[in-house]
């Protein structure tokens, strides 16, 4: 059997140039598609061939199944790669494929139909002897049918989508009272984001551990795992940290989650790479419960393809070209630990709002793979997902690898975007993630991110920058000499983005720098990342005396974009009176939205409309504070 000639690869970002390094690697002409907004990323360069899909928005371009097959015909691609997300789990675009001669890189159509359904996944990996959390369906249940159900299996539950993932509309029970309104609020989700209300209701388990076990079959009946990999940090059900081998499981329950994965993706003649996930109860390790199978490639493969030494894209390829697996069970070795970050552009002292930008500077640490979507002059649109990057690390223990990525994260520079990077490097520092005591919760009870204050040697190169260039010559080589006496080095007001002003001087270290279209400068040094904005001294001491204008402990009445994105709505006229709390403005930005809200009493002046577009920071609205007219007894 030969593998395929051209394959295109219907992602983009960091899966898009990953799966197109495997298929340089193995000889296979590369096909990439883009929308609007990707038309100079990097994997649209990467590629033999690139082909337009349509506009940025991703229903009309990534996620256009028809206009994905085109650019397949048109380019003579004998299969697609769907990465993850998108199409790769879309039995209809499956079937498309199928239908039009096309090999699609991943399972068959009645694969992707039952793991797609949780409901139907659970019912069927547990005729087939994969044990699931107690629970049931509530499809074609009253409210009154489904209390008496949930008090069978027993408090506290979990109710959730069945159509849905990443965590959406899922609600806690703990008491029967609380049952009615769980119901009503995840139905409204359900329906809202998955068009399907349809709920599961399964018994809560505390303080779990995320475990999930990399499978590959292929199409002459050989099932192998590739062990587990460790998904428990998460926030907002979101993975944030993976590692492969997870530091709970020994030998003895590796071979039984394997055992456990393997009989899962048999029970459907799984074909391809999958990933079985399993909840592990913090308090009886001892248990594992079926959650779902993922029918796709997995954002967190690079760590055990790092601790296996196997490519996983390239396994894809060989089953899905029909050739068999060449090692069994016992072939599988696993060296030393693997450990990755995801690097998301967001903010966490904003509370993890999305951000947006023009990367100014990009430079991924030495020594560890770093899979990127981005490179220096990439622009960051609200338009996808915000991850933009993973750091990974392997080490011979886990230690090692914990301290290597903790050491590259600080070494990776991203200067233009917001990043999370900084909080990562605080989640590993934690005395639970290093003692490998984990359990999902363990993020949402971290406090709060809060802005690290820059350091002087930040301060130093900001100021370095800004100040004009030294003079040459014998007297430019003493330095703070002048006519007269010694010149000082020339100080200058930086703000930063907790709104503290410092004064600073040139000196030190030199970092690296650069400023974004607003003028601000971005400075990374060893302790971190940061974002400063000169101020002149005149604006300085406007500033203060319009302080001082205002009553002690007003706040300012000025109101400014806390993400970049789109207004989508402006709930009050220009020149309306409000009241404090009432929201004035509301951005959008990555399916997330951020209502500005009144700070105080006044005359609100509105300076946006619907459908304008924002950067962070930019003045929305502003409020002044009513003042009485005057009377005669003035």
């Amino acid at each position: 059997m030969t593998l395929f000639d051209t394959v295109l690869v219907a992602h983009r970002g960091e899966i898009a140039r990953r799966v197109i390094r495997t298929l340089r690697a193995l000889g296979i002409r590369s096909v990439a598609v883009f929308s609007d907004a990707d038309t100079g990323a990097p994997h649209v360069r990467e590629a033999d061939v690139a082909v337009r899909l349509g506009p940025a928005p991703a229903a009309q371009s990534y996620l256009d199944g028809e206009a994905v097959l085109s650019a397949a015909r048109e380019t003579g691609a004998q299969a697609i790669h769907p990465g993850y997300g998108f199409l790769s789990e879309n039995a209809d675009f499956a079937r498309a494929c199928r239908a039009a001669g096309i090999v699609f890189i991943g399972p068959d159509v009645r694969a992707l139909e039952v793991m797609g359904d949780k409901i139907r996944a659970k019912a069927q990996v547990s005729g087939n002897g994969v044990p699931i959390v107690p629970g049931f369906s509530a499809a074609g249940l009253d409210d009154a049918a489904i209390a008496v159900q949930a008090a069978e299996v027993g408090l506290p539950l979990l109710v959730k989508p069945s159509a849905g993932g990443g965590g959406k509309g899922m609600q806690i029970v703990r008491t029967l009272d609380e049952l009615p309104e769980a119901l009503a609020a995840a139905r409204r989700v359900a329906a809202s984001a998955f068009g399907d209300d349809t709920l599961l209701l399964e018994r809560l388990i505390e303080r779990p551990r995320h475990i999930e076990v990399q499978v590959l079959a292929d199409a002459h009946g050989r099932i192998v795992h590739l062990g587990e990999r460790e998904c428990t940090l998460q926030r907002r059900h979101q993975k944030v940290i993976e590692e492969a081998p997870s530091p709970l499981v020994d030998p003895a329950m590796r071979a039984r989650l394997g055992e456990a994965a393997c009989a899962a993706a048999a029970s459907v003649d799984y074909r391809g790479a999958g990933t079985v996930e399993f909840l592990v109860p913090g308090d009886s390790p001892e248990e594992c419960f079926f959650i779902e199978m993922n029918t796709r490639l997995q954002v967190e493969h690079p760590v055990t393809e790092l601790v296996t030494g196997i490519d996983l894209v390239a396994q894809q390829l060989r089953i899905a070209a029909g050739e068999p697996l060449a090692f069994t069970q016992d072939d599988v070795r696993f060296d030393g630990h693997a450990i990755e970050a995801r690097v998301y552009a967001e903010s966490p002292e904003r509370g993890f709002l999305p951000a947006t930008g023009d990367v100014l500077l990009w430079r991924p640490a030495a020594g560890v793979r770093t899979d990127a979507g981005v490179e220096s002059g990439s622009i960051v649109t609200a338009d996808y997902d915000p991850m933009i990057a993973k750091v990974i690390a392997h080490g011979a223990d886990r230690t090692v690898a914990v301290e290597r990525l903790d050491a590259a994260l600080a070494d990776t520079v991203l200067l233009g975007v917001d990043t999370n990077i900084a909080f990562l490097r605080r989640l590993l520092a934690d005395p639970a993630v290093r003692a490998g005591d984990l359990d999902t919760g363990l993020i949402d009870r971290m406090p709060a991110p809060e802005a690290a204050a820059p350091s002087p040697e930040a301060l130093a190169a900001a100021a370095a920058h800004l100040a004009p260039p030294a003079a040459t010559g014998v007297w430019g080589s003493l330095p703070g000499w002048r006519e007269g006496g010694r010149r000082e080095p020339r100080a200058v007001l930086l703000r930063d983005e907790a709104g503290v002003l410092h004064r600073a001087t040139a000196g030190g270290p030199t970092a690296d720098v650069a400023v974004d279209v607003d003028g601000a400068l971005w400075v990374h040094t060893d302790a971190g990342t940061h974002r400063l904005r000169p101020v002149t001294r005149e604006a300085a001491l406007a500033e203060r005396l319009a302080a001082r204008g205002r009553d002690a402990g007003a706040q300012s009445p000025e109101l400014r974009a806390p993400m970049p994105g789109t207004v989508v709505a402006v709930h009050v006229a220009d020149g309306a009176v409000v009241a404090a709390g009432d929201r004035l403005v509301t951005v959008e930005a990555m399916k997330m939205e951020h209502s500005v809200t009144a700070p105080h009493d006044g005359v609100a002046r509105v300076h946006v409309a619907v459908g304008a577009q924002v950067r962070r920071d930019e003045l929305l609205a502003d409020v002044a504070a009513e003042t009485r007219e005057g009377t005669d007894d003035d």
